[in-house]
């Protein structure tokens, strides 16, 4: 039996939209731009999006894959999800804007070979937890968002969230997030408070 759980903490579509457009607008926004919309569209945690090679998204012809196996993920016992199902499908829009986060890595001479890091700091590292963390508090910031700011794992909650809205299927939801319990998935099917105060709020009383 599904336990039903508080629903987690999510950005808005207007919070989405006015983050993803701050960073994109921003001279030196475009790297953390992909990867903030590599989140929101493929519901990866932040450990696992600074795993990636270019490798492991580009194909030969140097084109974005629709499909990108995972070599680090996170996996909380040794039942939890094998390996052959720890993939995720990139959304249209997101290959076009890895496409071009490509190019853009070659016009600022970084390497594109497939074992280099798929994101890398100014000093041509692969970038760390913490740097992603402080860097997305900077956007929000940056955005005019307010205390208390989104962690960085909101994005993998909002991407999920976003699939369950728009599709109903719990077991779908399940699929992407690469859950091995259902009961995991269901506070995405959980009720807001804002679903409950418009669900009362027409009622004859």
């Amino acid at each position: 039996m599904i336990r039903e759980r508080r629903p987690p903490r999510t950005l808005t579509r207007a919070e989405q939209r006015k983050l993803l457009k701050t960073t994109e607008e921003h001279v030196d926004g475009f790297r953390d731009h992909v990867l903030i919309s590599l989140a929101l569209g493929t519901a990866l945690r932040e450990s696992e999006i600074i795993a990636l090679d270019c490798g492991d998204v580009f194909n030969a012809s140097g084109r974005t894959v629709r499909r990108v196996q995972l070599r680090v993920f996170k996996r909380a016992s040794k039942k939890e999800g094998s390996h052959e199902h720890q993939r995720v499908f990139i959304p249209d829009a997101l290959r076009y804007k890895l496409d071009k986060y490509r190019r853009w890595k070659k016009a600022r001479g970084e390497k594109v070979a497939d074992t280099d890091p798929l994101f890398v700091s100014r000093l041509g590292s692969r970038l760390s937890t913490r740097r992603v963390r402080s860097m997305f508090r900077d956007w929000q910031k940056a955005a005019g968002f307010r205390d208390p700011l989104f962690r960085f794992h909101h994005l993998r909650h909002t991407c999920l969230t976003n699939i369950y809205n728009a599709s109903g299927d719990i077991r779908l939801v399940s699929a992407i997030a690469r859950h091995s319990d259902l009961n995991t998935t269901a506070i995405y099917a959980a009720p807001s408070d804002d679903d409950m105060v418009n669900a009362v709020r027409g009622l004859d009383c």
